[in-house]
């Protein structure tokens, strides 16, 4: 049995036939002569069915316990013979519940009868079932004539994998979406599916036992021959192997794509070469098509590359007709809406394409002058179009009827006889409406003169996204030009007239845009005039560029100046515009994030807070700033400066070098978490005071210590007027590069003159009230302001009766001249004054409501010691006429 399982006794060879070794075939398979030819003996490589099947055999012997025991049965079951040998098969394989019915079969073979069925198998004794075999058993004799019995044995699994894998070969075999087909060694079709049947023609049944010469042409038999033994002899494939042919009953030649590889048996044995095959004459077409297409889209790359680069309308509208005369048309014209130019959002009609038109652009390869056109053709009125000329296209009119459905037509032009009309030149034309985000902006008119060929559908999808990108850049340029002039606006509305005026100091400023594509940034100055003839100097950046950060720049502008006439000290007002900073940043919940982001030590923590949008930190960068404040006092000529992380004032004295001021920088406005400080200077009268942003001493070009350098030397040689000193600053330095804003302040120090300053000390005594007015009377008399005499006096009396009445310690009382007259009473009292209304009744309370009556202006404001009211009076101009004090006090009444 044993024999039997390996392949029985190999006969001697006969002569003339070859075995393994024949040198017949190098792969060890047998002669294409041998299998056509007269049944022989031979030995086989392994890989026949036996091995996929794996059969196995054993004996029974008379007493019908096992006798052989073969090699296979021992590997497929799991028992080596030492452990079967001798036993009964019932007893050491079969479940126990199953025995009865295993001996009365075992009874009924060695009576001599053949059993063919299923039996439950164990691999270990006392095990549950774990196998299932199908038996075969031939009733025998042993040499002594007792009854005997060979058993073939077949594991099921083994047989329903080999069903499984022919079902699914038979299903991928029949259902696949491609030809294909399986070649036998000797190269003649074994099997072919039907779709390869329908791709190279005919019914299957045709191609089996073919050759390749039988459905191809020679020379591509040839070549699919050879491809064909290739991989037979050294198993590497062959992809996508072109070929080409006129399949039965088609008069079209076909191209089919084919690929190759080796199939291989169990034991790895060469049995074939399966070929997989797809018809791709539609993808050459396809191809043919795409090559159409890359010369369209060659045009529209230009396109792409040229329309757009303007944000000129005019500009834009030649620049598409310059691309597409003479390669896509003879001659071309663009209309856009009259109203759309002027700067409407939605004019009236152009909806039904009756609205004003103006013609922006005309190109043409036959003429150099618009052609007339013949009345009913296009819409137009008789005669040409000129460029620049406002027309309208009749409702019932093709191109009236592109506007209003935003469709391209195509119109064909009709012959007239009345002359050199569009008709008798022009063939053919495109009316294609210009639409930009869902609105139609102009029209675009292709044409092309007898000769050419006419227009159709694919030079319709051309015209059509020619005219949509068109468009698209024309929307833009008109949006810019609107937008451009709104942010102009804007800006100018968010920066200080021209020529701004303070006590005791010339200025002269100059704004450049970092880009002049926008005209608007994000820095800024500002010059506050403050009580007291002081003012306010401003200087700020705003990170970042553009409108967004003109918007931004305008937010903290409005802040500081509301800031700065709460007349607190410079350091207030940066911590409290970083506060307001810090708020316009966030979404919401800006200011606890940014101290959040701070530790106690004021330094940022090392990962940012978790969850915070990149909308947030975007908007957080924005309104970070740097800003520099100044407060000038003309009287006493010093100036309080105070930093947010900005460059350093440049003061420049007569005759000497500019010079950086020496003020602590401070951290920048948004950030928060560290206090501002301030430091006093004195300015010299004609010192020049700089204030500027880093767009003008700092580019790529060159580093911000180079050019400072460069700002000193443009500052120390400006001994010229103001704004003279400005151009020179700006010429000698390099600020055309257009990387950031450009924000410069100066200022030359004058200063109050003596005689323009009253100053007393008062005791904190009823007859001060007295000796405040005389004091007042005569120092205007002096100054020839006879005409405030009288409200001069009543209301430095009521100020001084006040800083007795509330105040405590002395008063001092000072008169400031110059564009007006300014008052002021200092005393120790912190308690700021409050007006209130008085009740007719009431004998008292109504003195602040006569100060606000007869003054153009008055306040308060803290000192290091107390306090100041101060009121301020217009100066005469003989024209206007001051308020009589007796009428004003009979009006609170």
């Amino acid at each position: 049995m044993s024999k039997m399982s390996s392949g029985g006794a190999e006969p001697a060879q006969a002569e003339g036939q070859g075995g393994a070794d024949s040198p017949g075939d190098p792969g060890g398979r047998p002669p294409l002569r041998e299998l056509h030819g007269p049944p022989v003996w031979q030995s086989s490589r392994p890989g026949s069915i036996y091995d996929y099947i794996r059969v196995a055999s054993f004996s029974l012997g008379p007493d019908g316990r096992i006798e052989q025991w073969s090699e296979r049965a021992e590997q497929m079951l799991g028992i080596p013979a030492r452990y079967a040998l001798g036993k009964d098969p019932v007893e050491a394989f079969v479940p126990r519940e199953l025995r009865e019915t295993g001996h009365r079969k075992v009874s009924e073979i060695l009576d001599g009868r053949e059993w063919t069925g299923l039996v439950p198998y164990r691999r270990e004794a006392n095990g549950t079932a774990d196998g299932l075999a199908e038996i075969y058993v031939m009733p025998s004799r042993n040499e002594d004539g007792e009854r005997a019995a060979v058993c073939l044995v077949v594991d099921v699994r083994a047989l329903r994998g080999i069903e499984t894998d022919l079902a699914a070969s038979q299903a991928v075999f029949g259902q696949s979406p491609m030809g294909f087909t399986l070649f036998g060694t000797d190269l003649k079709l074994l099997r072919v599916n039907e779709r390869f049947a329908s791709v190279f023609g005919g019914p299957a049944s045709k191609y089996r036992g073919c050759g390749p010469h039988d459905f191809l042409p020679r020379s591509e038999a040839e070549r699919m021959t050879a491809a064909l033994r290739r991989v037979l002899d050294t198993g590497e494939p062959v992809a996508e192997m072109q070929l080409v042919g006129l399949p039965s009953g088609d008069e079209e030649h076909h191209r089919w794509s084919v690929s190759l590889y080796r199939l291989h048996g169990a034991s790895g044995r060469p049995i074939g070469v399966a070929a997989l095959a797809a018809d791709v004459t539609g993808r050459r077409r396809a191809e043919r098509e795409a090559a159409n297409a890359r010369r369209n889209l060659a045009l529209l790359n230009e396109a792409g590359a040229r329309i757009g680069n303007s944000l000129d309308l005019e500009t834009t509208a030649r620049t598409l007709l310059d691309v597409a005369v003479p390669q896509f048309c003879d001659l071309a014209s663009v209309d856009l809406y009259q109203g759309l130019l002027s700067g409407d959002e939605a004019p009236p009609g152009t909806s039904d394409g009756s609205a004003e038109l103006r013609r922006v652009a005309f190109a043409s390869a036959v003429s150099d002058a618009p052609l007339a056109t013949a009345p009913g053709v296009l819409g137009d009125a008789p005669g040409p179009v000129a460029v620049g000329a406002v027309h309208r296209y009749p409702f019932n009119s093709p191109c009236a009827g592109a506007l209003r459905t935003a469709q391209a037509q195509i119109i064909p032009a009709r012959e007239s006889d009345d002359g050199p009309e569009l008709g008798a030149v022009v063939h053919s034309t495109l009316a294609v409406p210009m639409v930009a985000r869902d609105t139609v902006v102009g029209l675009v008119q292709f044409s092309r003169t007898k000769g050419s060929e006419p227009f159709g559908e694919r030079d319709t999808a051309l015209a059509v996204e020619l005219a949509a990108r068109a468009a698209v850049c024309i929307d833009n340029a008109r949006l810019y030009r609107r937008e451009h002039e709104r942010a102009l606006i804007l800006q100018r509305s968010l920066l200080p007239p021209g020529d701004p005026e303070a006590a005791g100091l010339d200025i002269a400023c100059r704004y450049l845009p970092g880009t002049t594509a926008t005209e608007v940034g994000g820095d800024w100055f500002d010059v506050i005039e403050l009580p007291g003839h002081r003012t306010a100097l401003v200087v700020g950046d705003v990170m970042g560029r553009g409108l967004r950060a003109a918007v931004a720049m305008g937010e903290l502008r409005t802040a500081v100046r509301t800031l700065a006439l709460l007349d607190l000290e410079p350091a207030e007002v940066l911590s409290a515009l970083d506060e307001i900073a810090r708020g316009l940043g966030g979404d919401g919940d800006g200011r606890s994030q940014s101290r959040s982001a701070r530790g106690r030590s004021g330094t940022a923590d090392a990962a940012p807070e978790t969850g915070r949008s990149a909308r947030t930190a975007d908007l957080s960068e924005v309104y970070l700033a740097t800003c520099v404040y100044a407060v000038y006092d003309p009287v006493t000529r010093r100036c309080t400066f105070a930093n947010a992380g900005h460059l350093p004032p440049v003061l420049v004295e007569d005759g000497e070098d500019a010079l950086l001021l020496d003020v602590p920088p401070g951290m920048p406005l948004g950030v928060g978490g560290e206090p501002f400080e301030e430091i006093e200077v004195e300015l010299p009268d004609g010192a020049l005071l700089a204030l500027y942003t880093d767009g003008l001493v700092e580019s790529r070009h060159h580093p911000l210590d180079e050019g400072l350098r460069a700002f000193r030397t443009a500052l120390s040689g400006a001994d010229r007027p103001l704004e003279d000193a400005c151009d020179h600053v700006l010429n000698a330095l390099d600020t055309s590069h257009g990387e950031d804003d450009i924000a410069l302040l100066m200022a030359r120090v004058q200063g109050l003159p003596k005689d323009a300053v009253g100053d007393w000390n008062l005791a904190p005594e009823a007859r001060s009230v007295a000796r405040a007015r005389e004091l007042a009377r005569d120092q205007l008399m002096d100054w020839g302001l006879q005409d405030l005499v009288d409200t001069t006096e009543l209301l430095v009396s009521e100020l001084v009766t006040n800083a007795l009445r509330h105040g405590h310690g002395e008063i001092r009382l000072r008169l400031l001249l110059d564009r007006s007259l300014v008052c002021e009473v200092w005393d120790a009292d912190l308690a700021q004054p409050r007006r209130r209304r008085a009740r007719d009744t009431d004998e008292g309370g109504r003195g602040l409501q006569l100060v606000g009556l007869l003054s153009e202006g008055w306040g308060s404001r803290r000192t290091p010691r107390g306090k100041t009211v101060w009121f301020e009076l217009a100066l005469p101009d003989g024209e206007s006429v001051a308020v009589d004090p007796a009428e004003a006090l009979l009006s609170l009444f």
